[in-house]
């Protein structure tokens, strides 16, 4: 139950993250159309980089679970066994040192934000801490999915991350071809 649930959040975020996608293109096309006929899209700017920060930090863990964050693998993917496992600990450990260190000064500055009522300085004035959750809740996430994909490999599982090494001639032909190998 736990690991539908965990797989639920990072599709959640994805599907959110695809939603800011949809905002981005929409308040875009105002603008751009707006500039044409004269009309003047209040703070367009300003909603469109915070829908660009929410999209992609809300993106991470879905896209880091689908083996299609890039990665470093020219070393690890050449180890095979308890060496492969430790040095895939180590870089797991420090992606979420790094992560986690960013998490925390973005729910940080998410609650200072809140905690001060600090406002927008555009022409809508908007509470910080809104457009900010994008950025916190996406770093969250993303903590959560590198612990999660920590304990995976802690405990033997292959990591969810990373894609098994082909094992016939035609899967290689297929993934070189799909632009995935």
């Amino acid at each position: 139950m736990l690991r539908r649930t965990l797989d639920g959040l990072y599709l959640a975020a994805g599907y959110l993250a695809g939603l800011f996608l949809i905002a981005i293109f929409l308040l875009m096309m105002a603008l751009s159309l707006g500039r044409q006929i004269g009309v003047n899209v209040q703070s367009g700017d300003d909603f469109t980089a915070w829908s660009l920060v929410a999209m992609s930090f809300l993106a991470l863990a879905h896209t880091f679970k689908s083996s299609e964050l890039i990665r470093m693998g020219l070393v690890i993917e050449r180890l095979r066994g308890g060496t492969r496992r430790v040095m895939e600990l180590v870089a797991l450990t420090i992606g979420a040192a790094i992560v986690g260190t960013l998490t925390w000064a973005a729910v940080t500055m998410t609650y200072d934000s809140w905690l001060l009522n600090d406002l927008s300085s555009g022409v809508i004035a908007v509470p910080l801490w809104i457009p900010q959750l994008g950025f916190s809740v996406g770093s969250s996430i993303l903590l959560i999915a590198l612990l999660d994909e920590f304990y995976n490999v802690a405990t033997g599982g292959y990591p969810r991350y990373s894609k098994p090494p082909p094992t016939t001639k035609e899967e290689i032909v297929e993934r070189a071809a799909s632009g995935n190998l």
